[in-house]
């Protein structure tokens, strides 16, 4: 919890200001008691009126004044919690900005989203209650017990007799629930988990009529959130009942004392009130222990679920000068070995190849050999276990991570566009660029006259994953988006699956005359001609290396591979 509640340092301040007028809320109450015991054996007892109504009086004055400290406290409160709860906030969506691939695999994205929002509104809602009733609370269970002993030491102590098991019992309570609120949070991140699958995946679930199997399993799930749910304030509930037979107990014990020592006149019968007073402020405080329990265990189950991700590692985030891109740049691997964190066996071994400035090379061979996990090597998504990845004749180790990634114009597989316009979504290649700068690059990805057919043109909203566009479309933007960016290097992870021959072979030709190293991941032969180097990866490994010709030549696996691209007629020699 330290490093969670470290970022409300920054309004201390605020805090100790805040507190002090609790703790002035709370003196007026604990000094209540001792205006009424006055009232009661210096005015009433002495028939002196005008001691009543000082009493009166000062009680009056000291309300103006908790009422006023209390506003105070109340607005302070609010202050601090809320920006304190956006700068939490704004860490963890930052830190997680900063995360390795590697990194990010160790947390899927709905228990990232369950800190993000529930975690961090529960860490707020535990320091708002440490400014206003979680330290006053006991303060006042507490203070109400000293107070016992100031008007009547003898009273005092049979107030406090049964106070120790209520202790006792308030601490295994404490225990038991921050296992299971912990548990809790666990439980709505596999909620959050399977609604995301369940939206991404919704065309596939009803064509497949599988909504009532959905809605089964969703209901399994639901369901065990419930019963710890239920569990878990049953438990906390389980407290009012036992404090309050305690506290009642410990009240009768100082009423059936307080009898004998009236008739012996050891005491006052405003001592006894006062006494009485200050036994149900202890009620009352110890009544809300339920409520700041469960408030106290859920914000520390959070915490250290946020914290989890503030200490999680991270790729530094350094600062980078922007680069001028006029020139390809070189990529060689020696010796390259690479396996995933939660991998038992090695994804890639022993790759070794090079790529000269302004040469293309496309990388070729079946589902799982490890083609997109050796370009994620570049820009450094990923480390390899062994060996050293070179772009430039210079380790990617010793490069500043983001001026190496300003290098790099990278297409992923799975055409990504955010929710915006078509023009502010090429933006992300380059925030500075001009319109004639954009649509250069969307003419050369063969994409602009698409574009220009929408009734909005490039003000277009794309939708949530460019939801209005066709898979081509997409594919075509991303690459336009890359272009803008004036890479050194382009790797084209299997990003034109969704065009014909003859967009693509546009492509290919509006690109010819960019300075620019070229990698391209693919299964089309049409593109592999036109490569100056193709690698042949055979589950994990080099295969062979070479031109279209050579290849055709000595490798069995090209040959195949052109053999069923000239069967399904994809390909003509």
């Amino acid at each position: 919890m330290r490093t969670v509640f470290s970022y409300a340092l920054k309004y201390k301040w605020l805090i100790i200001i805040g507190l002090l007028l609790m703790f002035v809320e709370l003196a007026v109450e604990l000094i209540q008691p001792l205006f009424i015991q006055g009232v009661i054996d210096d005015g009433i007892a002495e028939n002196n009126l005008n001691t009543v109504w000082f009493y009166l009086g000062l009680m009056l004055f000291a309300s103006i004044i908790s009422t006023i400290a209390g506003i105070f406290n109340t607005y302070l409160s609010s202050f601090a919690t809320n920006a304190f709860g956006n700068d939490l906030r704004n860490a963890i969506f930052r830190r997680v900005q900063r995360f390795s691939l590697e990194t990010l695999s160790k947390f899927n994205g709905s228990t990232l989203i369950t800190r993000l929002t529930q975690d961090v509104l529960i860490s707020e809602m535990l320091l708002f209650m440490g400014m206003r009733i979680l330290l006053r609370a006991p303060l006042l269970v507490i203070g109400s017990l000293v107070m016992s002993f100031v008007v009547n030491v003898k009273l005092g102590f049979y107030l406090t007799l049964l106070t120790p098991i209520l202790l006792v019992f308030l601490y295994i309570v404490a225990k038991m629930g921050a296992t299971i609120f912990s548990r809790i949070q666990r439980r709505l991140d596999k909620i959050n988990r399977f609604f995301q699958e369940n939206l991404s995946g919704m065309l596939l679930i009803k064509v497949n009529n599988r909504a009532e199997y959905e809605s089964n399993r969703f209901s399994g799930i639901a369901g065990k959130l419930r019963d710890d749910m239920i569990f878990g304030l049953r438990l906390m509930e389980s407290i009012l009942p036992v404090l309050l037979l305690i506290m009642n107990g410990s009240l009768l014990l100082v009423l059936y004392v307080s009898s004998d020592l009236l008739q012996t006149s050891s005491v006052q019968v405003g001592e006894v009130v006062a006494v009485i007073n200050y036994a149900l402020r202890m009620q009352g405080g110890f009544s809300m222990f339920s409520f700041l329990i469960i408030s106290a265990t859920r914000a520390k189950a959070s915490a250290d679920r946020i914290s989890e991700v503030l200490h999680a590692d991270i790729t530094e985030a350094e600062t980078a000068k922007k680069i001028d891109n006029n020139e390809g740049a070189s990529v060689e691997f020696k010796n390259v070995t690479f396996k995933y964190v939660n991998s038992v066996s090695n994804i890639l071994e022993d790759i070794s190849f090079k790529v000269d400035k302004n040469e293309t090379l496309v990388i070729m061979g079946a589902t799982g050999s490890g083609k997109s996990s050796l370009v994620n090597l570049i820009p450094r998504l990923y480390d390899p276990q062994h060996g050293e990845v070179y772009v430039d004749g210079k380790n990617v180790k010793d490069w500043n991570v983001n001026e190496l990634r300003e290098l790099i114009g990278y297409v992923p597989q799975s055409a990504v566009l955010f929710t915006g316009t078509i023009f502010e979504n090429m933006l992300w290649g380059d925030e500075f660029a001009t319109e004639a700068d954009v649509y250069d690059a969307t003419k050369k990805a063969q994409v602009h006259d698409n574009i220009i057919r929408f009734d909005h043109q490039y003000s277009t909203q794309v939708g949530q994953r460019g939801v209005q566009l066709s898979g081509g479309q997409k594919q075509r933007l991303s690459i336009a988006r890359a272009l803008l960016k004036r890479p050194s290097i382009l790797i084209l992870d299997d990003s034109t699956s969704a065009l014909d021959r003859t967009t693509e072979s546009s492509l290919w030709e509006k690109m010819s005359d960019l300075n620019v190293t070229r990698i391209i991941i693919t299964q089309k032969i049409s593109t592999a001609q036109t490569a100056d180097k193709i690698l042949l990866l055979e589950k994990g490994k080099v295969s062979a290396i070479g031109t279209h010709d050579s290849l055709l030549k000595e490798s069995e696996l090209y040959q195949s591979i052109v053999e069923s691209q000239k069967t399904g007629g994809s390909f003509d020699d």
